[in-house]
């Protein structure tokens, strides 16, 4: 971590809005977007002085992987079933999209993301 006091920019506050609307929109790139946002999360998180911003960081990650578990447990269904697992999938996206639009609220109005 960087001992150095860091000053925020505009510059710094849109591309974490970026990185949010990126998740937030993953499901309309078949998850590609949420792919690339997530390792620019990993690679800013690393380098973030500001609790805030590196929290945010986390918050996104975690939420990617949490979805990828889930769906991962899920695609039995899916495979096995059809409609269940079709219906397992889209409450896991729209999980997926409140944590993403919650987490982006939040980071709106300069407060630390909900675990």
């Amino acid at each position: 971590m960087n001992d150095v006091l860091e000053v925020k920019t505009p510059q710094d506050r849109t591309f974490m809005h970026i990185l949010y609307a990126m998740h937030t929109v993953a499901w309309a790139s078949m998850g590609s977007l949420a792919v690339i946002a997530l390792i620019i999360n990993y690679i800013r998180r690393g380098d973030e002085a500001d609790a805030t911003y590196r929290a945010h960081h986390s918050y996104m990650i975690s939420t990617f992987w949490w979805t990828v578990l889930w769906l991962v447990v899920c695609s039995p269904l899916w495979l096995l079933f059809g409609l269940p697992g079709a219906l397992a999938y889209a409450i896991i996206g729209l999980w997926y999209l409140y944590r993403c639009i919650k987490g982006w609220l939040r980071f709106a109005d300069s407060r630390l993301p909900q675990l």
